[in-house]
């Protein structure tokens, strides 16, 4: 069998490619498959609509997190994807598949967590669907609106913009590696792979403030920096140095004899929001400049990923990719 038979072969974007290839153009779909969201026309306005979904084994473990713990992370990919486009979540939607022996008290609290992070930012769940399967399988779809301005799409971002990044960075990914290795401490980081805290609100300010591109930071900052550069069709700068790395990475790296910084450019699950602004643009909302968005000269195979941090390359392949992790 041909290797890119499979989906290993294929892998996560390759399938997204070929399934999404050649789809009909309907004038009611404002934006399409290749944003966080998207974008559909409804009696003259429009909805903003994604979907997350989490397996047992692969994005959670219930001896690692607790049912609420394990709902508010899978609302909270949804969430912080309508928030990357500028928008705010309605409703979400959700699918819950699990083996007939769980107890009905993790589904309880599992959907508690649900609603307790959907809450959080004014949404209710609204529906969904419950199903037998082998493993617990959660997935969200959340509905919400751009506030009356346009989404912020991934292609925006312009030569001459600064790039800049809302939210945690690297935590999620420290909270694992400790979790893996048996750690229940520091607190924090754990706590951080358990479930995010992404920046809601950046994401409605970032659009009202002029941001040209924006993403949420699910695969890593690397990943997701890429993924602007190639609908953009720019290379994203982006510059370490004078980064300030919080005390809690800072030993945890330590311990582990790693750099701080690699878990903050390619891990993901913190879901921060990661954006790119016209340069002048007096930044809040929680951002942080963090680079520059350069040209991409015509015919450049040097720059083949988009992305380069402190100068150097960086492949737009480090980060989560599903089909390709053991």
């Amino acid at each position: 069998m041909a290797t890119d038979a499979t989906l290993h072969g294929t892998g996560e974007f390759g399938l997204i490619d070929r399934i999404t290839r050649g789809l009909a153009h309907d004038p009611r779909v404002l934006v399409g498959p290749g944003d966080d969201c998207a974008v559909l026309a409804v009696a003259g306005s429009s909805v903003l609509v994604t979907c997350d979904v989490l397996v047992e084994g692969r994005h959670f473990r219930r001896d690692w997190s607790s049912a609420i713990d394990i709902g508010r992370r899978a609302a909270a990919a949804s969430l912080a994807d309508i928030a990357s486009m500028g928008g705010t979540t309605t409703g979400l939607v959700v699918g819950f598949g699990a083996p007939a022996d769980t107890p009905a008290a993790w589904a309880v609290e599992c959907t508690a967590g649900i609603v307790e992070e959907a809450s959080s930012v004014g949404a209710s769940l609204v529906g969904g669907d419950v199903v037998e399967s082998p493993v617990i399988t959660i997935s969200v779809t959340g509905l919400g609106e751009a506030l009356g301005q346009a989404p912020v799409l991934r292609s925006g971002a312009r030569v001459g913009d600064v790039i800049a990044v809302s939210g945690r960075l690297g935590w999620a990914a420290a909270g694992l590696a400790l979790l893996s290795r048996g750690f229940r401490s520091p607190r924090a980081l754990v706590d951080a792979h358990r479930f995010p805290v992404p920046p809601y609100a950046s994401g409605p300010w970032a659009a009202a403030a002029g941001a040209t591109s924006m993403i949420d930071v699910s695969d890593g900052l690397i990943a997701d920096a890429a993924h602007i550069a190639r609908a953009s069709d720019v290379v994203m700068s982006i510059d370490t140095t004078g980064w300030e790395v919080p005390e809690e990475l800072q030993s945890a790296a330590s311990a582990f004899h790693v750099d701080p910084r690699e878990w903050m450019l390619t891990g993901g699950e913190d879901h921060a929001l990661l954006a790119t602004f016209p340069a002048g643009v007096t930044l809040g909302g929680g951002f942080r400049t963090i680079g520059t968005v350069l040209e991409r000269a015509e015919g450049d195979d040097t720059h083949r990923s988009g992305v380069v941090v402190d100068g150097v390359e960086r492949s737009g392949d480090e980060g989560y990719r599903h089909f390709s992790q053991g």
